[in-house]
């Protein structure tokens, strides 16, 4: 159970683009910032619209306890996500969190490598668990995805929280290698061996990336995204087919899940 879900309130602190059609935003929420764990998203309420009344769940990329801030990297899809790429520094309002189940990372069975596999704005969750990993001094390489480089953001934050390899791939080859993260990934698991695999990003992307990990024998772990009405486990709209039967939540007992748990 997360003892830490609650709704804080927080104010906008900056919000800027970072690529296209892709923005950061730092918002301060000190009691959010010291509880929340990699992997773990909030469900924001946005402003401007009466008429919207479910929130919107992000993945973060960075938290600061020390200062109160998170930081969230999202992409601008909709209605919602437009309103909020328009708050403004000094803006307030209310969110829910932090939610979820996150990376399980076992510092005491783990202590080799581990790939981290990120796909489009797959990146923010990736990211955090990088600092996270960082912080308990364990090596990683980083494979990073996108459509294009203009749509590419997270090569400077993953070296700068210590990975080992940065890949990057693009759809067009307008950076890095042209092609997709399942090429890099496997590359990469062929030439060493890796404790873990850690993957967010488009559903056919992870399934790839779970069916690559199994062929090697290695663990993966998926950050799945579903749609999330209430955040907390109410409504079910979120559910996750189960191999074994059933199905589970994705925004209580996930959305992290090992890969070999969920039917893809």
């Amino acid at each position: 159970m997360n003892t830490h879900l609650g709704l804080y309130d927080f104010e906008v602190v900056k919000n800027e683009p970072v690529g296209d059609a892709l923005q950061r935003i730092v918002i301060a929420s000190p009691e959010l910032a010291s509880t929340i764990a990699p992997g773990q998203f909030v469900n924001i309420a946005v402003p401007g619209d009466a008429r919207h009344i479910t929130r919107i769940p992000l993945s973060y990329s960075a938290s600061d306890a020390k200062n109160g801030i998170v930081e969230i990297v999202y992409a601008i899809v909709g209605e919602g996500t437009r309103r909020l790429a328009a708050m403004k520094p000094q803006q307030t309002s209310d969110l829910v969190g932090p939610s979820g189940n996150g990376w399980q990372i076992s510092a005491a069975r783990d202590t080799g490598r581990v790939l981290l596999v990120a796909g489009g704005v797959g990146i923010t969750p990736i990211v955090g668990l990088a600092h996270e990993l960082q912080a308990r001094g364990r090596a990683f390489d980083v494979v990073i995805g996108a459509q294009t480089k203009a749509r590419l953001w997270g090569v400077t934050q993953s070296r700068d929280a210590g990975a080992g390899r940065v890949m990057i791939t693009t759809d067009d080859g307008s950076c890095g290698m042209r092609g997709f993260t399942t090429t890099a990934a496997e590359e990469l698991l062929k030439q060493q061996g890796y404790d873990c695999v850690y993957t967010c990003g488009p559903a056919p992307m992870m399934a790839a990336i779970a069916r690559i990990a199994k062929r090697y024998h290695t663990d993966c772990q998926v950050s799945l995204e579903r749609m999330m009405a209430c955040g907390f486990g109410a409504c079910h709209v979120c559910n996750v087919a189960m191999i074994a039967g059933g199905y589970k939540r994705c925004c209580t007992e996930g959305p992290v899940f090992d890969a070999e748990e969920v039917v893809w």
